[in-house]
């Protein structure tokens, strides 16, 4: 009797908590950068493309069934996710490649100009500082939402009435996104220190020096936090002493975040080798590095056993994370078109999310392998259809 009352009241308390999943409060969803969401929505996976107007180097943010992003001319937009429609539109009145995050139905987003808390359900403005350029995602933590800032500030402001509770200030320009963990902050700087920063005191705890600046932003995972340094090492540093634990050489700058897969002992990264790499959390043992012929500079989602990344070289990509292969891959550009994709790849359910610099953002069912048909293919086959039709012409001129 006793056990059956217990199982009710947990149940009851599982009703009440927040769904797992339904807020986005970090860059790449949660400290472990995964860009993934279960589906509790329940339309099917539509394909589709969304023109921006503008390159989008921001990386989308997902609740319920909306996703936002925005370009970067400072277009903010709710899309629903179904039929690729615009929901809302809010012009920030200032260009963006920071990305967003989402709490209790408020977005969060840094500009050239401002912070900006918009209420999403009436896309209200709640709050806006104003600030030095912020090119860092925010992150949520403890009801404070925490940002890193061009002027070398770490700040926090109250999510609910903007009141700035925190502004430690550190060296160089913060564009790396912070997180915390067990009441510490850990954010990147240009100057290519790793900061770990004591929310309670504000103190710095620790610091460590890579070669070279950072933009990467840190993720977590089996006690230590790896982050990337334009050196062209990822880092598996010590959360709590900042000693090295381990580190490995991707031969060329690392602009891409780590996405960690702690199910699977994995960390993923990117590096302007061209190459989406593979490693042990725990060692840095090398599983497998995959090769695309140019820079990968946005952060890999994970789903299931599928790693999501995408390419300067203007394709979207889609491996086994076990075996590194390809599942399948998108180019949108058509080849003739191409544009760099450096913002990040986001998954809700069976829904594939990529947006490019080209200013659209595209639905691919990840599970069916199907993709949206691109605007530049018509582009495409129509230069194709005038080229035929000049040397039909040159041909017809030569023979007579």
């Amino acid at each position: 009797m006793y056990k059956k009352i217990c199982i009710a009241i947990l149940i009851v308390f599982m009703c009440l908590s927040p769904i797992a999943g339904a807020n986005w409060i970090s860059f790449g969803h949660d400290y472990n950068h995964t860009g993934f969401v279960k589906d509790d929505s329940d339309f099917v996976t539509n394909l589709w493309t969304f023109n921006f107007a503008s390159p989008i180097f921001s990386s989308p943010a997902i609740s319920g069934d909306n996703i936002y992003l925005s370009s970067s001319n400072g277009q903010l937009k709710s899309i629903d996710m179904e039929e690729g429609s615009e929901k809302w539109n809010i012009d920030l009145k200032s260009g963006t490649s920071a990305s967003p995050i989402i709490y209790n139905k408020t977005l969060y987003i840094g500009s050239e100009e401002h912070f900006t808390a918009i209420d999403i359900e009436n896309n209200k403005t709640l709050w806006q500082h104003s600030s030095s350029p912020i090119r860092s995602a925010p992150y949520l933590y403890n009801n404070a939402v925490y940002v890193g800032c061009d002027d070398g500030h770490l700040y926090a402001f109250n999510n609910e009435t903007g009141e700035k509770t925190f502004n430690v200030k550190l060296d160089g320009n913060l564009h790396s996104s912070p997180i915390v963990i067990n009441n510490t902050a850990f954010i990147g700087s240009s100057n290519g220190k790793l900061y770990a920063v004591d929310i309670s005191s504000q103190n710095t705890s620790w610091t460590y020096t890579t070669g070279d600046a950072i933009s990467s932003s840190p993720a977590y995972g089996d006690g230590k936090i790896f982050i990337g340094s334009d050196d062209g090492n990822l880092y598996a540093i010590n959360e709590s002493n900042g000693n090295l634990v381990w580190k490995f050489d991707l031969n060329n700058k690392v602009k891409s975040s780590p996405t960690v897969d702690k199910h699977d002992n994995n960390v993923f990264i990117g590096s302007d080798e061209g190459n989406l790499t593979c490693l042990d959390i725990r060692d840095g043992t090398l599983k497998w590095s995959h090769s695309v012929g140019d820079k990968v500079q946005s952060t890999p989602a994970i789903k299931d056993n599928l790693i999501v990344f995408t390419s300067n070289n203007g394709n979207a990509y889609v491996l086994n994370k076990y075996t590194g292969l390809e599942e399948f891959s998108y180019n949108p550009g058509t080849i003739l078109f191409n544009s760099p994709i450096t913002s990040s790849p986001v998954i809700n359910g069976n829904s594939l999310f990529v947006a490019g610099n080209d200013g659209y953002l595209y639905s691919l069912n990840i599970d069916k392998h199907e993709v949206p048909t691109s605007v530049f293919l018509y582009y495409s086959l129509a230069i194709l259809i005038a080229v035929l039709i000049v040397a039909i012409v040159v041909i017809r001129k030569i023979k007579n």
